[in-house]
């Protein structure tokens, strides 16, 4: 097969990294690719956005299979433009992937098919959004209802954090469009699980658990980033609970979705809210977390390929997942001054010695090479160094050993990725 994966970042390089090794694998593109996935796949300069671009190419080149990473382009609709002209894609039609375009959709939905989630409103104008937050009081969720780069949650604590964070979105413009409309919702408690299920419209597999950490600095503190680490699998995600989650939440969506016309094909990643009550529903995205692909990569015991062409294919019916018996964990390597400004084309070295372990793989996010050959960070997330062991507590020590390694002092990380589960095995022994 020739296989042509759209995106440039961590997860893309995870995903062409891991369809390299298929035997299915003829040849294999990626658009527009960075400086790491020129290792395993041809880079092609077409951005992830240019839907009219990704179509043509693939048509030249007769590609069999496009996997499609980041939300953006299934939002614009890439699946339906390359169904049309008979190219199968890996990733859910523009209808389906309003599910992460669209937060207040994703909401009716869940609401429509009695799908456990947080109580919630939806608004468009701002003194009513304000009325309701006062009303309800703090702590309480403001989110954008489109797309905003995994930034436009806020978690307010306080009923003035509540009301900057609605001002911010409907008045302030912030986020742009993606905040002329605003969901506010209540704010949950228990421990947040990502869950992943593979899709072909009719059938689900379960595909995996992980768990992300997403503010800046250590010990959950500062704002909220697109991730800064990640591991898998997840512990609070027990036998019983990955029942439950099939049961309550991904089976009802998939035959509501369905119901709908718009029936769900690709990967979905359910970030839920594990309660007393059970899970619920915190957010859908529509396409594989970043960085919880490069762990679930790391982990898949199997053949990703098969799986991929099998959604794309409906044919998930005949294929299921396996896994290795071993824990994978990332570290995000971000450039200073991250989530805020921080300074680009800064030189980084050394990464062939920090991965001469054969556990531990460094998946590209955000890099380039430059006109003399040196690797430079052209992103706020650059680097995810990764590693695989029989436990959180070893693949936690291998990651940050391989991270101790690489030179790159413009470059900043969090030192406890992982800990929640580090403690509990710890409990445990």
């Amino acid at each position: 097969m020739k296989i042509l994966v759209v995106g440039s970042g961590g997860r893309e390089h995870a995903l062409c990294w891991a369809i390299a090794k298929s035997d299915q694998c003829e040849q294999l593109f990626c658009a527009p690719g960075n400086a790491g996935i020129r290792d395993v796949a041809e880079c092609v300069a077409i951005k992830a956005e240019d839907v009219e671009g990704i179509v043509q190419f693939s048509m030249d080149q007769s590609i069999d299979l496009v996997v499609i990473g980041p939300e953006a382009p299934l939002v614009l609709g890439l699946a339906d433009k390359l169904d049309a002209v008979g190219i199968k894609s890996f990733g859910p039609s523009a209808a389906a992937a309003e599910l992460e375009g669209s937060k207040g959709f994703m909401k009716d939905i869940l609401a429509k098919y009695e799908i456990p989630t947080a109580e919630y409103q939806r608004f468009t104008d701002v003194e009513a959004a304000r009325a309701y937050v006062k009303e309800k009081g703090a702590p309480i969720v403001v989110k954008t209802d489109g797309l905003a780069a995994g930034k436009g949650v806020t978690v307010a604590q306080s009923l003035e954090e509540a009301l900057k964070a609605v001002d911010d979105a409907m008045v302030g413009g912030t986020f742009g469009d993606a905040g002329a409309e605003v969901v506010i919702e209540e704010c949950m408690v228990g421990e947040e699980l990502s869950f992943f299920a593979i899709c072909d419209g009719m059938t689900a597999r379960a595909f995996g658990s992980a768990q992300d950490h997403k503010a800046v600095f250590d010990g959950d503190k500062g704002p909220n980033t697109g991730g800064m680490g990640a591991y898998s699998p997840a512990p609070v995600c027990t036998p019983e609970i990955e029942a439950q989650i099939m049961e309550t939440i991904i089976t009802p969506l998939m035959i509501g979705m369905a119901n709908e016309g718009k029936p769900y094909k690709g990967v979905l990643f359910a970030g839920l809210m594990i309660t007393v009550q059970g899970p619920k529903v915190i957010e859908f995205n529509v396409r594989f977390g970043d960085p919880e692909c490069q762990v679930l990569m790391m982990r898949l015991g199997n053949d990703i390929l098969a799986l991929l062409d099998a959604s794309a294919s409906g044919a998930l019916d005949q294929a299921r997942p396996a896994w290795k018996d071993e824990t994978a964990l990332t570290v995000v390597m971000a450039a200073d001054g991250y989530p805020g400004a921080y300074e680009k084309n800064t030189v980084i070295r050394n990464l062939d010695a920090a991965q001469a372990d054969e556990a531990v793989t460094i998946f590209h996010a955000g890099t380039a090479l430059g006109e003399n050959g040196d690797l430079l960070a052209t992103g706020g997330r650059v680097l995810n160094v990764t590693a695989r062991a029989d436990s959180v507590t070893d693949a936690q020590a291998k990651a940050y050993e391989a991270v101790n390694k690489v030179n790159w002092p413009h470059g900043y990380f969090r030192t406890d990725i992982g800990w929640r589960a580090v403690g509990r095995e710890k409990a445990e022994n």
